[in-house]
């Protein structure tokens, strides 16, 4: 018998000194209090298979490797015992995030709130297998800071005069991108992935075909099947579309947005070398490229566009989720009032017929 939290628990061992050693390390066995947590994160992250129906994707466990790697290797000690993670560590790992001095630059809120994902995930896992008694994350607190420039999840938008201003006064060679952007609300890791094949201007209702996106170096397919979507083009962006595509010949697996050399775009430097100087310009200062798919998303429910399709043109997974990320948008504040009288003499007037 040994105490957990005020509470009787009970193991069993095979001999006595596996009892003692249960007893003196509070239910946990030698060979469980011997784990580092480092050495649990990088086992665990290449075992893990998810909780939903979906599984685990490859570019998602890839991408925890890269942020254990990348964080949690350089914070703790290779020494710390998986069974020795406290609150009181993981909120000190949290505030060294937040340091820009160590960190040589600003990590966003959501950045950072990404970069904790893969080890609560872990120390749940840890928690249910009866590595650890309890999962010391549970309660974590994250930051939200106000004015964080680069977290997506602050829906900011721009006005029609400023979206007017960065389109007119944006360098030839990159116009079309952001008139993509603004007016059919894709992600810029979708458009740069876009290939000639990915167009349809000549059969049927003009629309670009969402398939792939280029994250960090990889073509990765979308996050889900929602993701793969068509989404209809202005004539006006048509009409210029083709005749990019028409004065430039090339395969139709030619990306439409590329260097010199026919590689990917770099979305990090078009922020800063192209973006950054004109929403700075236009006064949006605050504004990286998320902000064109919500001014996006803004117009067409300003102007009364159905919430479902507005979702299917995000590519969101549920019509739900987008009226959360865009209802204090939506025009109006307060429902009309309801006439009573009026509503029950037109049902006087035709009454149901069902019955």
């Amino acid at each position: 018998m040994f105490d957990v939290a005020g509470r009787q628990r009970k193991k069993i061992a095979r001999t006595f000194t596996a009892a003692k050693r249960l007893k003196l390390h509070g239910g946990e066995s030698a060979p469980e209090r011997a784990i580092t947590f480092l050495k649990f994160l990088d086992e665990w992250v290449e075992r893990y298979r998810g909780q939903g129906r979906r599984g685990f994707r490859d570019q998602t466990r890839e991408e925890y490797r890269r942020l254990i790697r990348t964080y949690a290797h350089r914070h703790f000690s290779t020494r710390l015992k998986l069974v020795d993670v406290s609150a009181y560590l993981l909120a000190r790992f949290v505030d060294w995030l937040c340091d820009e001095e160590v960190q040589g630059r600003r990590l966003s809120d959501k950045t950072i709130a990404n970069i904790v994902i893969p080890l609560r995930t872990a120390l749940k896992t840890a928690a249910r297998e009866g590595l650890i008694r309890h999962n010391p994350s549970q309660d974590l607190a994250l930051p939200h800071r106000e004015d964080d420039p680069d977290d997506e999840d602050d829906v900011r938008v721009f006005s029609r005069g400023q979206l007017a201003a960065i389109l007119s006064t944006a360098p030839d060679e990159h116009r079309l991108l952001l008139e993509l952007l603004a007016g059919c609300g894709l992600r810029i890791s979708e458009a740069v992935a876009l290939q000639r094949r990915h167009f349809r201007l000549d059969d049927g209702p003009p629309a670009v075909r969402i398939r792939r996106a280029y994250v960090k170096g990889r073509i990765v397919p979308p996050k889900s099947k929602h993701g793969r979507r068509a989404v209809l083009l202005p004539p006006p962006l048509v009409w210029k579309l083709r005749a990019r595509l028409d004065a430039e010949s090339g395969e139709a697996t030619d990306l439409v947005f590329r260097t010199d050399d026919g590689g990917f775009l770099d979305a990090d430097a078009l922020r800063r070398r192209m973006l950054k100087p004109l929403v700075e310009e236009a006064g949006a200062g605050w504004a990286a490229f998320h902000a064109f798919r919500h001014t996006f998303a803004a117009i067409h429910l300003s102007e009364g566009t159905a919430i479902v399709a507005v979702s299917r043109a995000l590519g969101h997974h549920s019509p739900a989720f987008t009226l959360s990320r865009y209802a204090h948008l939506l025009p109006g504040e307060l429902a009309p009032p309801l006439d009573l009288a009026a509503v029950l003499s037109a049902a006087r007037v035709c009454p149901d017929q069902s019955g």
